[in-house]
């Protein structure tokens, strides 16, 4: 068993647990998009950043991929982590505004303001199609293409693949392809219909904290305060 620090408790993980795993055997909620079990792990969307270390040289991992280690010290919900996934989020529905797993996202994390302008390209490139194809079907009809702003994914030499058996294991994980509700008829690319309230104890403490309830759930640690 391996022995670290998690939002200053000591805990235990298995030897081969990433810091995700740790986290959710111990019923912590770490944000995911490209992560789906039965699919090797990649890391690319940084949604589930974490800061692991001692200030002044904490730095930020993806949990996904990050192995527990002995003695590591890790928190999950500091302000920086925070604004580093609402800054995520806020790119990702630059390029797939009509995501309702990024819209759902956005409302979570208090996002209600886009300051990079739609691209509307339907694709922020998680992955999970490609990985959904390899793994799991057995295909490998899909892949990525090209890198930088010329990236995509397509069959190879962009023709119609001879592997792929239109199975829709691609489009089932996808979260691009989970389109948004209709209504209300939002002004900007951020509609915010399931925005509840933004978590309070962060201002207040610099990091979500709560014993009661998820973190940033009830926003009562401020009112008593009052």
């Amino acid at each position: 068993m391996i022995n670290f620090r998690m939002n200053g408790v000591d805990v235990r993980a298995e030897e081969h647990w990433t810091i995700l795993d740790a986290a959710r055997f111990y019923g912590l909620q770490i944000p995911t998009l490209c992560f789906m079990e039965g699919l090797t792990p990649w890391g690319g969307c940084r949604l589930c950043l974490v800061e692991v270390g001692i200030e002044p040289k904490a730095r930020l991992v993806s949990s996904c991929t990050y192995p527990v280690e002995e003695g590591l010290v890790v928190r999950t919900d500091t302000r920086r982590v925070i604004e580093a996934r609402r800054m995520m989020i806020e790119l990702m529905l630059s390029t797939a505004p009509y995501s309702k797993k990024i819209q759902d996202l956005a409302s979570k994390f208090g996002v209600t303001q886009q300051r990079f302008k739609p691209r509307n390209e339907e694709c922020v490139y998680c992955g999970l199609c490609v990985r959904m194809c390899n793994e799991q079907m057995n295909a490998r009809a899909i892949g990525f293409q090209y890198r930088g702003h010329k990236r995509k994914i397509s069959t190879p030499f962009d023709i119609k693949s001879e592997e792929c058996r239109q199975c829709g294991g691609c489009i089932y994980v996808c979260p691009a392809c989970q389109l948004r509700c209709q209504g209300p008829n939002a002004e900007t690319p951020i509609c915010n219909a399931c925005l509840t309230m933004n978590p309070t104890c962060l201002d207040h403490y610099d990091e979500l904290q709560c014993w009661m309830y998820d973190a940033g759930r009830c926003g009562t640690c401020v009112q008593e305060k009052k």
